[in-house]
């Protein structure tokens, strides 16, 4: 019972702000839903509340599962780290997450080239308000860390290791170099339902797209959460969507 003391805790400790982010989310979602799509799941639930509290369960229920089973695998492979911030490791992160969500920002700019929608700014109208700043900041800084780096990384990681490297006392760095890819891809390939709802559909441009921005970030908070830990992960991933989305409103 004590080995299963912390990661209980942990979860524990996550889930009210878990819970905050994946409602905002639930809401942005349903308002992103066709109205006759939404019609319908009112029909069956009986109100848009209902359906709003629905989808804001079964996440819950997810990544509370993948925050307590997560840290039960990362500190078996040794990537559960005190929770403090050092310094310079904080200013590091804070700097390079502040470029990247301006470099991120740019594909306003960059892809706009050859998505239309970005160069007129209609991929983002609708998406400047509480709901989508909430639920970016904390569903996307913690429950997507969460799921892809705490849980996704750290099963990769052990299952290359039981695999391939049993042999080995210790797991050796090019096994959460792989585990980190193979999670920035999946991380990447998750945020495509987001992209046709953002666009409306997808092209070969669009998904480029969607996997080159969000893998590029996925292998960056990958490498954060291996070398410093999952609470420098988590406001690496918020900074990033704070000064993307500051950037776009200015912009747009």
């Amino acid at each position: 019972m004590k080995k299963l003391k912390k990661p209980l805790l942990f979860t524990l400790e996550l889930l009210p702000l878990v819970i905050i982010g994946t409602y905002f989310a639930a809401r942005f979602s349903i308002a992103s839903l066709d109205k006759s799509v939404l019609d319908e799941a009112i029909a069956v639930f009986g109100s848009k509340d209902t359906v709003i509290l629905i989808s804001t369960v079964q996440p819950i229920i997810m990544i509370s599962l993948c925050a307590f089973f997560g840290y039960i695998i990362a500190d078996k492979i040794g990537l559960i780290r005190p929770l403090r911030f050092e310094k310079s490791k904080l200013i590091r992160v804070i700097a390079i997450s502040v470029i990247g969500g301006v470099i991120l920002s740019l594909d306003a700019w960059t892809f706009a080239k050859w998505i239309p929608q970005l160069n007129t700014g209609t991929a983002y109208e609708g998406t400047f308000n509480a709901d989508t700043w909430i639920a970016s900041v904390l569903y996307g800084g913690i429950a997507e860390e969460v799921i892809m780096r705490l849980f996704c990384m750290s099963l990769f990681t052990l299952i290359l290791y039981k695999l391939f490297y049993r042999k080995k006392e210790e797991i050796p760095s090019k096994a959460f170099i792989i585990a980190n890819v193979f999670s920035a891809i999946l991380f990447a390939a998750g945020h495509l339902p987001s992209t046709i709802v953002l666009f409306g559909g997808l092209t070969p441009m669009i998904t480029m797209r969607c996997f080159i921005l969000n893998g590029a970030a996925g292998l960056l908070f990958g490498r954060f959460y291996r070398k410093y830990g999952l609470h420098y992960a988590i406001p690496a991933h918020m900074i990033f969507h704070i000064v993307s989305r500051t950037i776009w409103i200015i912009a747009f």
